[in-house]
């Protein structure tokens, strides 16, 4: 009896070769799909990036306003900004409320991250998912909620102060906007270290654990170091929206005279009667350059990629440390930050919208009313800008996502000569402030040709423009480490098989970062829908959106309606939230 296996027959006419023969793809006038994808996304990233960069640096060396004819050169507004303006202390009390804002949301979000993904916790999906409600909170509400449960007059405070005769924190200081701040960021961090744990292989955790290592041992020397890449990430991240956050500053600083970067631009531009454009334009260069040397920094950092290679071919399925009883200090620490730092806050704010007069010197049951709700409802204009949100973060989450992957893609995964250009392009927005994208996006579309700007000027399709530009540095944050943690080789194995770049990320690529790519698209939904700076400047009477409605509202004093849309606003993501993770349960290991 023979052992051998026979080949398999092949038809008559027909060569083994013609069987296995490797895909062809077509190269009109002789240049390839990848080639094409690769450059159509180096240039659509260069006009989205520079539109609203290139009018603002013309502006900062410009004696008049972009949209007035004449002017000439001029350096007179970086002399005014260092000489006139107290720039000075304005950028130490902006770099000192970044890098405190900084420190305190990594210090949040890496241990917790960690705790709940590589470690025995009970209740830890609830944990993992109450860690991240503080993050569906715009900062201007949840500084209004803090102002209404710690501020001066706040309930907890006026408790604290019966109980204690005084009260140990001030929010009208610098470490009390940095804290306030920081519990809005560090579901940020909190994301990318907890995405880049879930994909990472456990291969090297078991070595340790076969070498004796224990639990403490395993997460200061194994898996602290394989987050480096979602920790820069995130800090270049939170440090630069902290930078030009507006809300918190706004409503704390202001009463103190603490002025940062975000603030200075707001009484300078959007409140003077005459605005100096000029120094405008100086002020946010001198950001823009702050802000690139920090990507810079961020690139230098993560140099070496190969590094971090954390996933491959054969991947095992992490096993979770055993802490003992410091489990239940972990949970004791995480449920304090939830509770204290988003629920109290919110249940404030949602008992402020159900109130006429919400006051620790009466029960608030005592004035319980809907009509905050039903003012709401009753105006267009408000349904409106309801309408407006929904649709820019829906229809802008979706586009800036996909866009987010192909820059990632384009960047970390292709031998595509542009690349370094490509990953700068998409981080580049991180760097500007709201207010000074909304400014160049105007003069940017005043300045189109063709009549292109005249048709987006005011429309809903403008904010997108802006709003999706403003999301993309947090999308491509979320999506890269999780690439640059898939090894090489399986790009490699579709490529010696005949599969192209785009071939290779579809068959073997896509699925593995669809996680990814969920995270982004949640991410950029929850960003895209509490923003309103860019706005602004944008959107006009019949384009409104919450956030610029709900500033002007609180601006005439009508608290009780700004509650009510905050906490619609709550509502909508908590929902979209819940709906993503019930689409997404069960695809985290894909």
């Amino acid at each position: 009896m023979s052992t051998l296996t026979q080949p398999p027959r092949t038809p008559a006419g027909e060569s083994p070769t013609e069987t296995f023969r490797p895909p062809r793809y077509r190269r009109p006038l002789g240049i390839g799909r990848d080639t094409a994808v690769q450059y159509a996304v180096l240039a659509f990233l260069a006009v989205l990036v520079l539109a609203p960069i290139v009018p603002t640096l013309y502006q900062s060396i410009r004696n008049r306003p972009l949209y007035e004819a004449g002017g000439a050169f001029t350096l007179s507004g970086y002399s005014d900004l260092f000489t006139k303006a107290g720039f000075g202390e304005v950028a130490l009390n902006t770099l000192l409320f970044a890098s405190l804002t900084t420190i305190l949301s990594l210090a949040i979000a890496i241990p917790m991250a960690i705790v709940v993904v590589r470690t025995k916790l009970p209740g830890g999906r609830l944990v993992a998912l109450a860690m991240q409600w503080p993050f569906f909170i715009s900062s201007l509400i949840l500084g209004f909620g803090w102002i209404i449960m710690y501020g001066p007059a706040g309930f907890v405070s006026v408790k604290v102060q019966q109980v204690f005769g005084g009260v140990p924190w001030n929010l009208y200081s610098i470490p009390g906007m940095a804290l306030t701040e920081a519990v809005a960021l560090a579901p940020i961090a909190y994301v990318f270290c907890a995405n880049a744990l879930r994909q990472s292989d456990a291969s090297l955790e078991s070595a340790a654990q076969v070498c004796g290592a224990g639990p403490f041992r395993i997460l200061a020397q194994v898996i602290v170091p394989l987050l480096r890449p979602p920790i820069v990430y995130s800090a270049i991240l939170v440090f630069s929206v902290s930078i030009e956050t507006l809300s918190v500053p706004l409503l704390y600083g202001q009463p103190v005279s603490i002025d940062v970067f975000s603030t200075f631009l707001y009484h300078n531009g959007l409140q003077s009667v005459d605005p100096d454009y000029t120094m405008l334009g100086a002020a946010s260069t001198v950001i823009l350059v702050l802000t690139l040397s920090l990507v810079a920094v961020q690139a230098k950092l993560l140099k070496d990629a190969a590094r971090f290679v954390s996933v491959r071919g054969k991947v095992t399925r992490p096993r979770k440390l055993d802490l003992g009883w410091l489990k239940w200090v972990s949970i004791a620490c995480i449920w304090f930050y939830v509770i204290v730092g988003a629920l109290i806050p919110i249940a404030g704010l949602v008992m402020r919208s159900f109130t006429l007069v919400f006051t620790p010197l009466q029960s608030p049951f005592r004035t319980v009313t809907t009509k905050n709700y039903e003012l709401v409802f009753d105006s267009d204009n408000y349904v409106q800008s309801l309408w407006n949100s929904l649709v820019v973060a829906g229809v802008g989450s979706v586009v800036v996502s996909v866009l987010a992957v192909l820059a990632v893609m384009v960047a970390r995964r292709s031998t595509f000569k542009w690349g370094r250009a490509v990953e700068y392009l998409a981080l580049i927005p991180q760097s500007l402030p709201g207010i000074i994208i909304g400014i160049g996006f105007f003069w940017a579309f005043a300045l189109a040709p063709f009549g292109m700007g005249s048709a987006l000027q005011g429309t809903i399709y403008a904010v997108i423009i802006a709003f999706g530009m403003r999301a993309l540095p947090s999308a491509f944050g979320s999506v890269a480490p999780a690439i640059m943690q898939i090894g090489a080789e399986l790009d490699n194995a579709a490529r010696v098989s005949g599969a192209d770049w785009l071939m290779t990320f579809f068959r073997v690529l896509r699925a593995l970062i669809t996680p990814a790519f969920a995270g982004a698209l949640v991410l950029t939904f929850v960003i895209m829908l509490k923003e309103y700076s860019p706005a602004v400047f944008l959107s006009s009477a019949d384009n409104n959106i919450l956030g610029t409605t709900m500033l002007s509202l609180w601006t005439q004093g009508r608290a009780g309606s700004v509650a009510a849309l905050a906490t619609l606003q709550i509502g909508i993501t908590a929902v979209f939230v819940a709906l993503a993770g019930l689409l997404m349960k069960g695809k985290h290991h894909a």
